[in-house]
């Protein structure tokens, strides 16, 4: 498995985006995704900044895709 990339969380969204997720709300900067199937996480968009690993790590088992699937995306 390859290692959880450094990405921003603009790009996390869009890729999601991309995958068939829709940005379902934005509280503060935090953008809540859901998929049609029910799938659903919330993405913290910083300016700037990277969302941290182990929070992306988070992300992608919240929705069932791996690190692979999300490099595909970006």
């Amino acid at each position: 498995m390859p290692p959880v990339p450094s990405v921003r969380g603009e790009q996390v969204v869009r890729a999601l985006e991309r995958d068939g997720f829709e940005v379902a709300r934005i509280h503060g900067s935090h953008y809540i995704l859901r998929h049609p199937d029910g799938r659903g996480t919330t993405v913290p968009v910083h300016q700037r900044r990277d969302v941290a690993r182990g929070t992306l790590r988070g992300i992608l088992a919240d929705i069932g895709m791996t690190v692979e699937q999300l490099l595909r995306l970006l």
